[in-house]
Parts: C-alpha cells; structure tokens; sequence
C-alpha cells in the first residue's frame, strides 16, 4: 500500500521528475507526456461523476482505478519492469469490452455523428473521452521510441469506445443525443 506523509520533496524542482526505478527524466519527457494525459483523463472522468449514478457511476469508478494502474505501468519503463511491477493486462480490456456491449445494446442506433452534448454528465463523459483520445495519441508517440505494453495501448484506445457509449447511455440511452446535420449551416 501507497503511503504519503511528506507531498513536496523538491526533486522536481529543476525540472526533472523520477521514474520507478529511480531514472531521472526531464518533466518534457515524452513519457511524462502520456502520464499526464492518463492523469488528466481520470481527472475528467472525477468531475463527470459529480453528475452520475448507479451503474455508470461504478464503471466509472472502476475505469478510475485503472487508471492508476496505467499510470504506474506507464511509469516503469520496461527496462526497469521487475515480475512484481504493476502492468495492465488483458483482462482489464475485456471487462471494458464486455461493458462496451451491454451498454450499446439498449441505445437506439445511430443514424448520424454524435455532437458532444446533451445532458451536463454526457458532456463531461465527452470531454473525458477526447482527453482518453489525447492520452492515447502521447502513448502511442511514446511507443514509437520507447517500449510500452501493449495491453496499456489497447486498454486506452477500449476506454474511448466505452466513454462515447456510456455519453449516449446518459443521454436517454441514445434519445437525447446532439447529431450532427451536415451542412446544416453553408446556407444563410
């Protein structure tokens, strides 16, 4: 178990920030980058919940966990991963997976793009996906120069997935959402 008695340490303050394992990296850091993002994805997943309840609220929860987790996978470079370093795994995209289609499967189809929308906990779940969308694009930058597990990349890309399904659930299971008219504005 984590325990903080002491919150600033004043290793950062020139600039640098420390990784598991100790190695020592500018705060620029590409991987600092996509921590960050899972960082501010959960942040934004926090404020949402401020305005749900019941079930997608427990998701919720859970996705906030594992969010942590992905933060501390994405902190242990690989060449500092140990058998006991925390990782994400399969098993955690399976579950979004699984939660992806029981969610869709009670909203009504669509028949045009999804404006961001609709009611105040669907528009926060937006705002959080296209965070989740940042993160994964800082991952997927950081995977072309360094190693990350693959697990991680995927779980990120599912949690998009499942943040635009469970906006549509809060929008009356699909009935109030915003759709896009295209073109709906080139005339006067």
């Amino acid at each position: 178990m984590v325990k903080l008695t002491k919150i600033y340490t004043r290793g950062g303050d020139k600039g640098e920030a420390s990784l598991v394992g100790g190695e020592r990296r500018v705060k620029s850091d590409q991987r600092f980058a996509a921590i960050g993002a899972v960082d501010e994805t959960n942040a934004a997943i926090g404020l949402a919940r401020n305005f749900t309840k019941g079930d997608a609220d427990e998701i919720l929860a859970r996705v906030q966990n594992d969010l942590f987790d992905l933060g501390a996978d994405l902190a242990t470079p690989g060449s500092e991963a140990s058998d006991n370093a925390l990782r994400m795994t399969d098993a955690q995209t399976k579950r979004l997976e699984r939660e992806i289609d029981l969610i869709n499967g009670a909203l009504q189809p669509l028949s045009s793009f999804v404006l961001p929308g609709g009611s105040a906990a669907s528009s926060h779940i937006h705002v959080a996906r296209t965070i989740t969308r940042r993160a994964e694009r800082e991952m997927v930058g950081l995977a072309s120069s360094e190693a990350l597990n693959a697990a991680a990349l995927c779980y990120i890309n599912r949690l998009s997935d499942l943040l635009f399904v469970l906006a549509r659930h809060l929008n009356n299971e699909g009935k109030a959402d915003v759709l896009w008219l295209p073109g709906a504005n080139r005339e006067p």
